[in-house]
């Protein structure tokens, strides 16, 4: 049975204060159980136990590290049906989405285990006869990751295959919404032989927290998921420390589909199986839809016969698709962000109101249309299941539109033209681009934003290059 506590130096243990909190179902606003609840104090332990696992793991070859990792990655695979129905509890997301994250977790793990054997460093040719130089590669030590609630398996994983492989040992933070899905994933690296201390799990007050890793001068880097607010002010804190920081955070992602796109109605559909997941709690997810007005009536019909056909439940429950948010604050913001956008004079199609269930923090599948830039639902990331309509008539317009924004992580384009996909997708000003396709992340590839929507990249090889130094060797007097 699993233990759900904090996993620090490869034990599970209480809050040093002995604080709780109370772990709430979105589905039912019930109380699952009290998980440990600490801070600076708690973050100290995970810290002195990760630095002192350092030397160690980081002198154990690529290949030592890649066998316990893979090992890890069987045990994920093994338990994923069991582990998906506590994510789905403490997220409220649709069960079909938590075994997603959790049958997708092991992709990330196995991929860094592998790539780590190739970091292979290089040999520079010298200017002089008698000099050599050589550029290696180290890993960085101990990382702080502090972690968002949405992806509570895939945003904490992303961070632990690369960091791991790479050699360095981590002290991670995930949400206090969603603490138990990290404790599984420690769980799952204790039963494969992890050693004591390489991987450690707190949960706590978050500024508390984060603070305590800025502080500390052995947490060489943070990783950040989470909203721009909250990135700004690491950023102000690591200028004052010096701490390395790789940030992803908010996103308000474009989708420009052009009336070459083929079948519109089919597309409407995806776009909206697309904008709902999560219930629209996902950074990258499609958010301001700009569709060519000669399609936007038929686009918008079959959208609003899409959303319709959603149904809301408690994620355990067979046939639910579309779970509750988070919160009562986040389901208070959607709320804001919808009717502030109506009174602005966009038209409501569907939905637009949080559902009548006596518990549960549920918002209806919406679809609106006639949003006008400059409206909330256009500027603000709503993290909610509403999905907004522009029309356009030029794509130049169009793609003007999407780059207007402080973010950039996400864009997505659709059209059977390839001049159109080339040039479009050149001039969005975001990391991540999608053409004619709605999945902008993978093991293999580099994750990460532009402008405020984030620094550095999580997976591919840039991203294992993230936990890692570069080191240049001059040797002279040679011959």
């Amino acid at each position: 049975m699993s233990i759900f506590k904090q996993y620090i130096g490869g034990e599970w243990r209480d809050a040093v204060g002995g604080g709780t909190w109370d772990l709430v179902n979105p589905a039912t606003e019930l109380v699952v159980q009290p998980i440990p609840f600490g801070g600076a104090e708690d973050v100290k332990l995970a810290v002195d136990a990760a630095a002192d696992a350092f030397p160690s793991w980081s002198k154990a070859t690529p290949y030592e590290r890649s066998d316990v990792l893979m090992a890890a990655a069987d045990v994920i695979a093994e338990r994923a049906d069991d582990y998906a129905k506590v994510t789905t509890e403490e997220s409220g997301k649709p069960l079909t989405e938590a075994l997603a994250e959790w049958r997708g977790a092991p992709n990330y793990i196995r991929w860094a285990a592998e790539e780590s054997k190739r970091v292979y460093g290089r040999t520079i040719p010298p200017r002089a006869a008698n000099r050599r130089i050589e550029v290696s590669y180290s890993p960085l030590g101990v990382v702080g990751s502090i972690t968002a609630w949405n992806f509570p398996v895939y945003n904490v994983n992303r961070v632990w295959s690369s960091a791991l492989a790479a050699g360095c040992t981590v002290v991670s933070r995930p949400s206090e919404f969603t603490p138990r899905s990290a404790m599984l994933l420690a769980e799952a690296m204790h039963e494969a032989g992890l050693p004591p201390g390489v991987a450690n799990v707190v949960n706590g007050d978050p500024e508390t927290m984060g603070q305590a890793m800025l502080d500390d001068s052995r947490v060489r880097k943070i990783q950040f998921t989470g909203s721009t607010r909250v990135g700004k002010l690491l950023l102000e804190g690591s200028g004052r420390t010096v701490t390395k920081l790789s940030l992803e955070l908010g996103g308000n992602a474009p989708v420009i589909i052009f009336a070459d796109a083929g079948d519109i109605a089919g597309l409407a559909k995806h776009a909206v199986n697309a904008k709902y997941r999560n219930s629209g709690q996902v950074c990258v997810s499609p958010q301001r839809f700009y569709v060519q007005r000669s399609v936007v009536e038929e686009f918008t019909a079959a959208a609003v016969d899409a959303a319709k056909a959603h149904r809301l439940g408690n994620g355990l429950e067979e046939g639910t698709t579309l779970g509750p948010l988070i919160n009562a604050r986040q389901l208070e913001r959607v709320e804001r962000i919808v009717a502030e956008t109506v009174e602005d004079g966009a038209t409501l199609l569907c939905g637009g109101k949080r559902a009548a269930t006596d518990r549960g923090f549920f918002f209806e599948a919406t679809v609106i249309a006639d949003v006008k830039p400059g409206s909330p639902l256009h500027e603000e990331e709503v993290f909610g299941p509403v999905l907004p309509i522009i029309p356009f008539d030029d794509g130049a317009d169009a793609v003007a539109m999407a780059n207007a924004t402080e973010y950039g992580l996400a864009a997505y384009v659709h059209t059977n033209d390839l001049v159109t996909a080339l040039r479009v997708s050149e001039d969005l000003e975001y990391g991540l681009v999608a053409i004619n396709d709605w999945v902008v992340a993978a093991p293999e590839a580099p994750f990460g934003g532009v402008k405020q929507s984030g620094v550095g990249r999580e997976s591919g090889p840039e991203g294992l290059h993230e936990y890692l130094e570069a080191k240049t060797r001059y040797f002279g007097g040679i011959g």
